[in-house]
């Protein structure tokens, strides 16, 4: 078979151009790979929020975006006015922040907000022949057991800083620690089962009671958020 120049021609510079493309591939994928660009990361995260889902992208060097959400159940003992309660504090949160990495690395300041579903349910069954309930004295069966329910606002702001590790495809870990704005917790439903349950005197003292709790976690108008992540970028 006889190939003529200028066919020849025209295969060689295919072939080379092929050759090129071949080169150049690896280093495309290459710049892709260490785009900061086109980060996209899926994660688990734990901490005081408690533990769930996590995505985040990140747009260039500078700012990023996440987005979570949080759920645990933790029971505790809480005493007030020499009364014990089985507390049962129940995480449920959602949240996003914009992220901002002033030094186009690893270190980031974080800004957003959080739908807030956390609440606390206490109980209690005073044992012993005498109980005090605000003011005054009853006995055990006039009280019966002792509910409520403590709550926070739905929706309450966030501020973090963190470290969120090398910006390359592959395994990440991330960690932060800053406030939830949370506001003043509200002792709600207060209310007992006793046998006085519905006397005026009784539940005089019953809001006592509630107002002495209430006293008690006026000062926790900030959660601490202390988060750690594990996950994946692509």
């Amino acid at each position: 078979m006889t190939v003529s120049f200028s066919t020849a021609r025209v295969l060689g510079t295919g072939a080379l151009g092929l050759v090129a493309l071949a080169c150049a591939a690896p280093a495309a994928a290459q710049t892709t790979v260490n785009d900061p660009a086109s980060t996209f990361t899926v994660a688990v995260t734990a901490g005081t929020l408690g533990i769930g889902p996590e995505v985040g992208f990140r747009f260039a060097d500078h700012i990023g975006i996440r987005g979570n959400a949080t759920f645990l159940g933790i029971n505790a003992d809480y005493s007030s006015d020499d009364i014990d309660y089985d507390g049962k504090l129940k995480l449920k949160s959602f949240g996003a922040m914009v992220d901002v990495y002033p030094f186009g690395g690893s270190f980031r300041v974080s800004g957003g907000a959080r739908i807030n579903r956390n609440y606390a349910r206490l109980n209690a069954t005073p044992s012993g022949s005498s109980v005090e309930v605000g003011d005054d004295t009853y006995t055990q069966a006039q009280v019966g057991t002792l509910s409520g329910r403590a709550e926070v606002k739905k929706v309450a702001p966030a501020l973090t800083l963190g470290w969120s590790g090398s910006n390359r495809r592959g395994f990440m870990f991330g960690f932060e620690a800053g406030a939830l704005f949370q506001g003043s917790v509200k002792v709600r439903d207060f209310t007992s089962t006793g046998t006085l349950q519905n006397n005026a005197t009784f539940r005089a003292s019953l809001e006592e009671e509630r107002r002495s709790l209430q006293d008690d976690v006026d000062d926790y108008k900030v959660y601490p958020i202390v988060q750690a992540s594990i996950g994946w970028r692509f």
